[in-house]
């Protein structure tokens, strides 16, 4: 059985220095502590646990977070390029914005979050989950969903160019004005997603997929068509 980690509460702003002294005494569990704007680059907080913590802006560049976890954080404009995430579990958390640029994010997931916004171009997303999240106008190029089952994810406006979205199942989900051009889709049933604002060029992409006759009246109404 793992032991609980050691408690950290604080309703005032944690220093680098005071992190650092941390460290050195193994992970940690941080309750309501403040990290805004704060400089935790590089740091090794692998297997730490934040709950209601407050990391606006803070910059965690480079930092190892392998394994931690996030509960109800907020997070918006935070920067995580390069990041090693790893394993780690966010969970009700705002990361609106943040930059997840070249980040690991293997076996990652991100549950009843907020993402809008967030830049996630490079990422190393092997096995990455995303369950009830916001994705609105997000940057995830080049991603795979391949065979993944999507729950309540919006891709509104998001940048999915050259995504693998194959064999893939969307439960209550939307790719409204997603840029999709390159992706493929086949196999995929997309009878539980939102395909509004889908121009002629993208519609291509769905060849293979498995759409409503609901959608496919979209569809062609979106091209100035009258279904009858």
């Amino acid at each position: 059985m793992t032991a609980p980690l050691p408690t950290v509460s604080s309703v005032e702003t944690l220093q680098r220095d005071d992190l650092e002294r941390l460290i050195a005494t193994g992970a940690q569990h941080l309750v309501d502590c403040d990290f805004d704007e704060s400089d935790l680059s590089g740091l090794d907080l692998s297997h730490w646990r934040f709950e209601r913590c407050s990391l606006r802006r803070a910059d965690l560049s480079g930092a190892r977070l392998e394994g931690t976890a996030w509960v109800s954080c907020r997070a918006a404009f935070a920067e995580f390029t390069r990041a090693d995430l790893a394993d780690a579990r966010f969970e009700a958390s705002d990361i609106n914005n943040a930059s997840l640029r070249n980040a690991t994010l293997t076996a990652a997931s991100f549950e009843r979050c907020k993402l809008t916004g967030a830049d996630l171009s490079g990422a190393k997303a092997f096995d990455l989950r995303f369950d009830e999240v916001l994705l609105i106008n997000a940057k995830l190029p080049s991603f795979s969903f391949r065979k993944q089952t999507l729950r309540k994810i919006d891709f509104g406006q998001a940048d999915l160019r050259k995504s693998d979205f194959r064999a893939a199942v969307f439960e209550d989900c939307s790719l409204r004005d997603a840029g999709v051009a390159g992706c493929r889709f086949d196999g995929a049933d997309l009878r539980g997603c939102d395909l509004g604002g889908i121009a002629l060029v993208d519609a291509r992409q769905f060849r293979g997929a498995t759409i409503s006759r609901e959608q496919a009246g979209q569809l062609l109404g979106e091209l100035g068509l009258r279904v009858l």
